[in-house]
């Protein structure tokens, strides 16, 4: 069932789909905010294949990290944002909302999960692949001194290692908060992979030469959509707790799009658009893992999407001709 908030936005903005390309705004292009990790590219190039291709406007990817990209939203530099992960960005968000300077048009997919994760060969062991449980007891953060050695940074050997997520990320730095809030500092290295895709491929590796490892994953993600990992667990979320130390469970996160808030009064057919856009985490999964093993882009991945989803994606526009003219792009591919 579709949200009343989306349900709204989109009953206020439903005239402009009779009414095709105005002549206020033919021809300007619309800026999505390009985030470092995968989810988030395929979404802005599915939604931006759309628009392109349906609505007829020029669309644009401007690359950057969270918060200048959340700043850029707010400024009108960038229209639109797939992936709003508003829990994470909490302060930055709520500033901007109460300026009036961006626009929620609802979740892109359920609320997601985010945490610490281990494969879970190392706590049960993998009879198929000959491997016996490493840590049968790690069930939770607080586990983790005893599995120090388990986990040994290499570059560090009196300490383990933690994967955490790239440099730049708001959840870094949770991450770095965590880890001294739960008094593992004193265990554990933090260990920056650099990038989205190299923390994946750490994973990947590791996994596939069964080997430990503790890090920071989120879904939906491609490692968590190919391989079977647990996430430990840690003290029951508390908003409280939360924003004074973050020690606790990250909520699960709402993941929205974003727009500026002049975006709707110069696309209002688009805004409809976005406002029904509305996804799962197991597609999005399935697009990420399409991606990773087929060593395609993110738009070669929004285009698998587009293909094997036409039952989803066609609910998302309330206009047969947008509908045919995607439908034609794709078949000209």
């Amino acid at each position: 069932m579709k949200n009343p908030v989306k349900l709204t936005i989109i009953l206020l903005f439903a005239v402009a789909l009779t009414t095709g390309l105005t002549a206020e705004t033919a021809g300007e292009t619309i800026v999505f905010g390009d985030f470092s990790w995968d989810s988030a590219q395929v979404h802005n190039r599915i939604a931006g294949f759309i628009i392109e291709h349906g609505y007829g406007y020029d669309v644009d990817y401007e690359f950057g990290e969270s918060i200048p990209i959340l700043l850029g939203l707010s400024r009108g530099d960038v229209d639109v944002i797939m992936e709003s992960w508003t829990d994470n960005w909490y302060e930055t968000i709520l500033e901007a909302h109460r300026a009036q300077e961006i626009i929620t048009l609802g979740r892109n997919f359920p609320d997601a999960p985010q945490g610490w994760y281990v494969p879970t060969f190392v706590i049960k062991g993998d009879e198929e692949r000959g491997i016996e449980p490493m840590a049968p007891d790690l069930k939770s953060v607080f586990d983790l001194p005893q599995y120090a050695d388990l986990f040994r940074d290499p570059e560090d050997p009196s300490k383990g290692r933690f994967y955490n997520s790239p440099t730049g990320w708001v959840a870094h730095d949770i991450n770095l908060d965590k880890l001294e809030t739960y008094g593992l500092d004193e265990y554990f290295n933090s260990f920056d992979p650099g990038s989205d895709a190299a923390l994946g491929t750490a994973m990947i590796r590791a996994y596939e030469l069964g080997e430990p490892i503790l890090a920071s994953n989120w879904e939906p993600n491609w490692p968590l959509g190919l391989m079977d990992m647990t996430m430990l667990e840690e003290p029951e979320y508390d908003a409280e707790q939360w924003h004074e130390d973050y020690g606790t469970a990250y909520p699960d996160s709402m993941v929205e799009i974003a727009v500026n808030s002049n975006f709707p009064d110069r696309f209002p057919n688009v805004t409809s658009f976005l406002a029904s856009y509305e996804t799962t985490i197991e597609q999005t999964n399935e697009s990420l893992a399409y991606m990773q093993t087929e060593n395609a882009s993110a738009g070669e991945a929004a285009i698998w999407f587009l293909q094997n989803y036409k039952d989803v994606w066609t609910e998302w526009v309330f206009d047969p001709e947008v509908e045919d003219r995607v439908l034609d792009a794709l078949d000209n591919l």
